[in-house]
């Protein structure tokens, strides 16, 4: 367990890389001690300062939702970040690369919320009842620190939350099977990852659960009106300057970004 001072000196350290795009030295190997709790209590914090310097709080993400990516991570449960405004980004819009230190994409589908929803006890069943619609996402994910990186890094660095671009149309959650939207994600002309949403915990709705349970330990509920990223069902992809993006769902329609 880290001391207070500990969690402030890498909590200034990840602003700092916020702001300059500059990898900092990752926590774990700082601070060897470093615990889940640690973890989450800087993200916490750091959030807590993105918010209070004029950044609107819109939603969160959930990460780590395939059991391949926790047995590679060692741990037995997803995690989670912050959304804010200044992350989204319109469908087809050219966005500067050097806005991140190292970025990736991923697949995934967005839940607006249309009622509260706070665990523990939730369902999948009541994410269901909750949910407003679903429309298509790309997020962008980005390293705040170095190589190599352990889940209490990850945790840390908002669970590498950078950027949401959302598309196609928007259904409500009984007009669909939310377990077999498939999903291509291009790079340029190049198919780099397919995949369905049933890879998210059997099924995407299972993943905004675990967030709305996972909340409720640390004190936050859903709102009505946030936007939940419910997990990528494809590996992140690297994105250079000059590649356009593109993620097909389907008849959900599609999303599109440009680094330049």
């Amino acid at each position: 367990m880290l001391t207070d001072y500990e969690r402030a000196q890498v909590v200034v350290a990840l602003l700092e890389a916020n702001k300059t795009k500059v990898q900092t030295v990752r926590p774990s190997a700082l601070y060897p001690h470093i615990e889940f709790e640690d973890s989450y209590a800087i993200s916490a914090e750091v959030a807590r300062r993105t918010i209070a310097a004029g950044a609107k709080l819109i939603g969160y993400k959930v990460g780590l939702t395939s059991i391949a990516m926790r047995r590679s991570s060692k741990i037995d449960e997803p995690d989670f970040g912050f959304l804010y405004d200044h992350f989204l980004i319109e469908d087809g819009a050219k966005v500067p690369h050097a806005n991140y230190c190292v970025p990736r994409v991923e697949l995934e589908l967005a839940f607006i919320l249309g009622a509260p929803l706070k665990g523990p006890g939730v369902t999948m069943l009541d994410v269901l009842r909750a949910t407003e619609f679903v429309v298509p996402s790309i997020e962008i994910i980005d390293t705040r620190v170095d190589e190599p990186r352990q889940i209490y890094d990850t945790i840390a660095d908002n669970g590498a939350g950078a950027g949401i671009v959302l598309g196609g149309r928007p259904y409500h959650p009984r007009d669909l099977d939310l377990r077999m939207v498939p999903g291509i994600l291009y790079r340029n002309t190049e198919i780099e990852e397919t995949g369905l949403s049933c890879g998210v915990m059997g099924h995407p709705a299972n993943g905004v659960a675990w967030l709305a349970n996972k909340l409720s330990t640390l004190g936050y509920a859903l709102e009505p009106g946030q936007m939940l990223l419910a997990g990528s069902f494809v590996r992140p992809v690297w994105a250079q300057i000059g590649d356009t993006i593109r993620a097909d769902f389907g008849d959900l329609g599609s999303v599109a970004v440009q680094f330049v």
